[in-house]
């Protein structure tokens, strides 16, 4: 819409009243539709967008009211204020429930009616505002995360584009890095922005599963292939038929199954325990390891011609403590996430809090920052998250004191001053010298907090 001419349309049955708010308010930079019945008006919205919108409440034939029903059944951008001569209160809050903008009792002035339309100007202005926020924000959102991993650092950013970029492939890829950086999360990622997405994400821990019993698991098995065999079974390769196969900790593997993986990633075909012949599969292979393979095959561990199939493209996720930058980041990530799950209103880290994060080594990478989250948005007792709230390998343990470390002698005036100077000095660490939230975590008000301060010289 044009910005500088608002486009108003009025409904009302008086004709004295369209003429005086046509004389007003075209002087005013507003251009004037009018109805002189609500069904008027209801065509009207229905041919023409416009910015605001004022009806008379008490009208023959469709009252305001009414006419606030239809209008919620269309498509329109219009900001409704109503207007009556015989108003109350009842009136006003019914109109506000319908979705009117604003009420305003005959008969008003000139003035009054150009500031109800200000102020109405004024809010479209900022839900625009909020709208195009909301967008950005969106947008924001999208450009630092990948399926489920969130990461704004050059690092991350280059995993994420490199995902992106083979997900629509289906090139087999390796994954490397160190336990707790996130590597199933890429995984699903790679699936979820391919053309499988639809199908099966199977993820199996190659650790997890006795060696004897490996390739069973993997390619199933026919009914009397062995004892136990009562039914055929299916493998994990067959249920990722046509979707994707996560092989976690692929460097686990004895070198007896690497020679039958290396089968399936060269032939595209699988055979169960105890079948006669092998049947064709369609299974893109991501796999993943915390061990550096080129050093096991150096060492004979693992088969070299393995190792080249598997890694066609390689996405190696950086430790935490080789991308600071992230920390706050995902900090902010975990607590909007356990503070909805668990119920628990946190809005953030304070800066002495974040200052421990970012200094520890991270030895658990992103899965031990998000244990650590959850664990202080549960002892939070405050809206921020504080240094106390994080474990005691971070250099927070308060050791357990008597009180009379604390005071000497006996006087309650004395020790009460001495705690009032310690819990200001935690607030003011705590919020990084801001007086305004340090008042509200000391639930005091601003005044009383300066001249604390005054008083205790901090």
């Amino acid at each position: 819409m044009n910005d500088s001419v608002r486009q108003l349309l009025v409904i009302d049955d008086e004709e004295n009243m369209r003429h005086m708010l046509t004389a007003i308010l075209s002087r005013h930079g507003y251009e004037l539709e009018l109805a002189a019945n609500a069904k008027e008006g209801l065509a009207l919205l229905r041919q023409k967008k416009f910015d605001f919108v004022l009806c008379d409440i008490k009208m023959p034939v469709m009252d305001g009211m009414e006419f606030l029903r239809r209008v919620a059944q269309l498509e329109h951008e219009a900001t409704i204020i109503m207007m009556s001569a015989y108003g109350s209160v009842d009136d006003a809050i019914e109109a506000m429930q319908l979705g009117a903008y604003d009420y305003i009792s005959k008969p008003f002035k000139a003035d009054e009616i150009l500031l109800v339309l200000k102020k109405a100007q004024e809010r479209e202005r900022l839900q625009r505002e909020n709208a195009d926020l909301r967008r950005q924000l969106a947008g924001i959102e999208k450009e630092f995360n990948f399926g489920r991993m969130v990461g704004k650092s050059k690092e991350m950013q280059g995993v994420f584009n490199l995902a992106k970029k083979v997900a629509v492939h289906p090139t087999t890829v390796l994954i490397t890095g160190e336990s707790g950086t996130g590597k199933e999360l890429v995984a699903r990622g790679v699936h979820d922005a391919s053309p499988r997405v639809n199908n099966s994400f199977i993820a199996v821990n190659c650790g997890g599963i006795p060696e004897n019993l490996l390739e069973s698991e993997f390619f199933g098995y026919t009914k009397g292939a062995f004892t136990g065999a009562e039914k055929d079974k299916t493998g994990l390769f067959a249920e990722a038929d046509k979707g994707t196969i996560f092989l976690d900790e692929v460097g686990e593997l004895p070198l007896s199954m690497q020679v039958k993986l290396l089968r399936v990633l060269q032939e595209q075909e699988i055979r169960p325990v105890g079948a006669a012949r092998s049947r064709k599969i369609n299974v893109r292979v991501v796999a993943a390891t915390a061990r550096d393979l080129a050093q096991e095959v150096q060492v004979g561990r693992f088969r070299e011609d393995l190792f080249y199939r598997l890694n066609v493209v390689n996405i190696h996720i950086p430790p935490l403590r080789e991308r600071v930058g992230d920390i706050g980041h995902l900090s902010h990530y975990f607590i909007k996430k356990f503070a909805e799950q668990l119920n628990i209103e946190i809005q953030g880290v304070s800066p002495a809090a974040m200052n421990l994060l970012i200094q520890h080594a991270w030895p658990g990478n992103v899965r031990e920052l998000e244990n650590v989250i959850e664990r202080a948005v549960i002892l939070a007792e405050k809206k921020i998250l504080l240094p106390e709230n994080l474990p005691p390998e971070f250099g927070t343990k308060h050791q357990s004191r008597r009180l009379d470390d604390f005071f000497e002698g006996f006087s309650i005036k004395k020790g009460r001053k001495i705690m009032e100077k310690s819990l200001i000095s935690r607030a003011l660490e705590a919020t990084g010298g801001n007086k305004s939230k340090a008042a509200d975590l000391l639930e005091v008000s601003y005044p009383s907090l300066l001249a604390k301060i005054k008083e205790y010289e901090l």
